[in-house]
């Protein structure tokens, strides 16, 4: 499907919640999502559509918001000005990349809209090490399959513990603060009978919350356990030839947080790539038993030590241009309680 056809698709009656729904009345930007915005869709892939609308007066003016109107039929979710300000901020991977999007992909940009793409560095930091690294590592734990033998006890238990260390970047935001020797997480020798190496803690907290280390707790326990379910996902996976596609947005995510690392750049749509992304996608690194061949892991190791290396040596700074952010956000609020837009 051409861009043009697509756009012609939403001026037809399925698409008329964008005209309709009252909290849409200012879009600001639509644009592709998924595989279609990677350039990595397939004959029958899904249209997914991704855009932002400003928030109304009222919301302005009682600090209300709608955050997100989704359209499941149509896989379309629009976003308000504030929510998405607030995920830009974080760096977020499925929200980041709607300012990185090929020109002709945007199928609808106003003033606001061009204004917003004009000035996307200002949400890029080193945040995203962490924001893309705990999705690259729910991707893998997608596509992975514990028993399978390509994929050693060790390993497993090496991202298991990249998982939380990428959760645990986040814990300084919900939770009481505590100083990185006084929880300390690393690998070793196992004690535990049929395990080559797993993790062992040190944990010396003292006066420490009780509901905050709980909390904590459960967000490392449920990282634990996500790893013995799956078997069951990675074979449903299988059967519905969902592998190579899982397998290749995991390498996409790296390449794209590498792109922001090195060239403090959004490129959502892989060009260069693209012929890797869909022979990977399309099962060229799958054994015969359908499971990631030894290839896929070698390729997967290069994108991660290029990740590594990244981030020791980006220029990147440690948050984003908060100043510049909430000068814009208060720029297009004011412009709204005025009625100008």
């Amino acid at each position: 499907m051409t861009v043009e056809q697509i756009k012609e698709k939403l001026g037809t009656d399925e698409y008329n919640f964008l005209r309709n729904n009252k909290n849409l009345s200012h879009i600001i930007l639509l644009t592709l999502g998924g595989s279609h915005a990677y350039g990595m869709e397939k004959e029958g892939s899904d249209l997914d559509i991704r855009g932002i609308a400003l928030n109304s007066k009222e919301e302005v003016l009682l600090g209300t918001d709608f955050q997100q109107e989704a359209e499941v039929n149509t896989d379309t979710t629009i976003y308000s000005f504030r929510k998405m300000i607030q995920l830009l901020t974080t760096n977020n991977p499925n929200t980041i990349e709607i300012l990185g999007c090929k020109p002709e992909h945007y199928l609808y940009l106003s003033d606001i809209g061009k204004e917003l793409l004009n000035h996307r560095k200002m949400f890029l930091s080193k945040i995203c090490i962490h924001s893309f690294g705990g999705y690259a590592g729910s991707q893998l734990r997608r596509m992975e399959n514990k028993a399978a033998r390509l994929m050693e006890q060790a390993q497993h238990e090496a991202y298991i513990l990249k998982s939380i260390h990428n959760a645990e970047y986040e814990f300084k935001n919900r939770y009481f603060p505590y100083h990185d020797s006084e929880v300390k997480l690393y690998i070793d020798k196992a004690v535990q009978e049929g395990y080559d190496t797993e993790i062992f803690m040190d944990v010396a907290l003292q006066h420490y919350p009780l509901r905050d280390w709980a909390g904590m707790w459960n967000e490392m326990k449920t990282i634990v356990s996500s790893y013995n379910k799956i078997g069951k996902r990675n074979e449903k996976a299988i059967s519905h030839d969902k592998l190579g596609k899982h397998m290749a947005h995991l390498i996409r995510l790296y390449m794209m947080c590498i792109d922001i690392l090195e060239k403090e750049e959004i490129i959502t749509y892989r060009e260069e790539e693209h012929d890797l992304l869909m022979s990977i996608r399309n099962g060229a690194y799958l054994d015969e038993h359908r499971q990631p061949a030894a290839a896929f892991y070698d390729l997967l190791n290069e994108y991660e030590k290029r990740f590594e290396y990244a981030k020791k040596n980006t220029s990147l700074p440690d948050e984003p241009d908060y100043k510049h952010i909430n000068e814009f956000q208060m720029y297009v609020n004011e412009r709204i309680v005025r009625g100008e837009i």
